[in-house]
């Protein structure tokens, strides 16, 4: 029959689907908040606590910017989880360690253990929710040194916020995004990607308008936190083609990158400044990590 047919891999495999379904028919639009996400760790025993992150928000670049920036800390030996959303082709995107994604093998078994938690809630999380948790429990069991943490939506109340102060807390470039939920300006919009910047903590930013870079300005000086602005003016383009892009910044000459746009050498630029605070307080990041990890 066909049920004899259905192999103990097909049966693991739909499993999975199943329990991807589950997430995906979670509520996206609930009001914005962290109670729910602090809940939900909490049941976890807060495992963002254990762990140490480079914290990014923006409009536009975050994927890039991200992507760019675990692939350094992976190169220098790191053990560097990667969270982005939303996904391509696989659930399993969402959820990377050192360049690899998710196994089924502990996807399975981590939607199950989130889900018996949150099951148990007052108030159910939001999809978002439950997969950052699911990110942090991930990331802790295989005792990622550092997660480049992407947020989702603005920057505030993003569930990722609930996490302490990162080691750098990068912004991206600002444009009208969400506005239904962030304003209808640019200032308002900054003023909520600005949320992930905390107390006494490092911020590296894109640079934008006066009106949004001083926004930047104001959170960080009220929040003690040290500004970062990238370096945009010392930017070279030397060449490029189909197979990526060679530019000069500040000091670093002769830098390649496969991602082609202009807009992809400012977001480097970003990145480079996120390796120069990363190194300054003492992460054993090289140069050479940097050019292979670009």
């Amino acid at each position: 029959t066909e049920a004899a047919q259905v192999t103990p891999e097909r049966k693991y495999h739909m499993d999975i689907s199943q329990a991807i379904a589950y997430i995906h028919n979670l509520p996206k639009g609930l009001k914005p908040g962290l109670h729910r996400i602090r809940k939900l760790l909490s049941l976890l025993g807060d495992p963002q606590k254990e762990l140490k992150f480079v914290h990014v928000a923006g409009t536009n670049g975050k994927g890039s910017t991200a992507s760019m920036t675990a692939s350094i800390l992976t190169c220098a030996g790191y053990n560097t989880g990667l969270f982005t959303s939303p996904f391509i082709y696989r659930f399993h995107e969402r959820i990377q360690l050192s360049g690899a994604q998710i196994s089924g093998e502990d996807l399975l078994p981590l939607i199950l253990k989130v889900k018996a938690l949150a099951e148990t809630m007052e108030e159910s999380p939001a999809q978002f929710e439950f997969v950052t948790a699911m990110a942090m429990d991930y990331y802790r069991s295989k005792n990622a040194d550092i997660v480049v943490l992407e947020v989702g939506m603005g920057g505030d109340v993003d569930a990722t916020n609930a996490i302490d102060c990162p080691e750098v807390a990068v912004i991206t470039n600002i444009g009208l995004d969400h506005t239904d939920a962030l304003g209808n300006t640019l200032p308002e919009i900054a003023a909520h990607k600005a949320g992930i910047i905390k107390e006494g903590c490092h911020a590296v930013v894109y640079r934008g308008a006066a009106e949004v870079e001083a926004v930047f300005e104001q959170v960080c000086k009220e929040k003690n936190a040290i500004l970062h602005k990238a370096d945009f003016d010392s930017i070279r383009l030397r060449s490029h083609g189909l197979e990526g892009q060679v530019f000069d910044c500040g000091s670093r000459k002769g830098l390649q990158l496969p991602l082609l746009g202009e807009h992809q050498l400012y977001n480097a630029a970003v990145v480079l400044s996120v390796m120069d605070t990363l190194q300054a307080k003492g992460w054993a990041i090289t140069e050479a990590h940097i050019r292979q990890g670009l």
